[in-house]
């Protein structure tokens, strides 16, 4: 579909606060005259609302990317840097120039020109957007890997600390998707 509205690429994460698994940033350029049924941010919705929804984002974006850092880099170089990265890879995956809206108040693009708005997430049909598509990468890749890195119950934590990940971390002892550098996994930190 081509549409002929301003632009704007809006830009979120998930995985932020999760125990294991990648972080996720989202980027995706959205035409303000695109359709706009069922956008919300993504905790606001189903599972499969989103499934559905990402389909239609697909549809109608103008472009999409997604930027993934790996739990041992995060461990690495921290979370903030992280997202930088993350970030600014989705950006330039997209290769258009147009406005950046990204959910919250810090400056995690680094150098790349953005406006930071806090809930932008709930307000800002692209960044609406791109919550959704990454929510719906990150969440299929975790239940993938559930099958490779059996008792952590990945396809349904999806890498965060509920007590059943909690129980599971202690009698198995974290595996190499976990975040060493969280505090509930320091202990195992060589």
């Amino acid at each position: 579909m081509c549409y002929s509205g301003a632009m704007i690429i809006g830009v979120d994460e998930v995985g932020r606060g999760s125990w294991a698994g990648p972080l996720c940033v989202a980027a995706v350029a959205w035409p303000d005259d695109a359709p706009l049924a069922k956008l919300n941010d993504s905790k606001q919705l189903k599972a499969a609302t989103r499934v559905e929804m990402a389909a239609h984002i697909r549809a109608y974006a103008a472009g999409i990317g997604i930027g993934w850092v790996s739990p041992a880099d995060i461990d690495r170089i921290g979370l903030t840097a992280a997202l930088r990265v993350a970030g600014q890879v989705a950006v330039r995956q997209i290769g258009i120039d147009a406005p950046v809206i990204m959910d919250g108040n810090a400056k995690l693009l680094g150098d790349m020109l953005a406006t930071y708005i806090i809930k932008a997430d709930a307000s800002v049909p692209a960044v609406m957007a791109a919550s959704i598509i990454a929510k719906v990468a990150r969440d299929t890749y975790m239940q993938l890997l559930d099958a490779q890195f059996t008792g952590y119950n990945f396809a349904t934590n999806v890498g965060y600390g509920t007590k059943a990940h909690q129980k599971a971390i202690a009698e198995r002892g974290p595996c190499s998707l976990h975040r060493l550098s969280w505090a509930p996994l320091k202990q195992y930190a060589a």
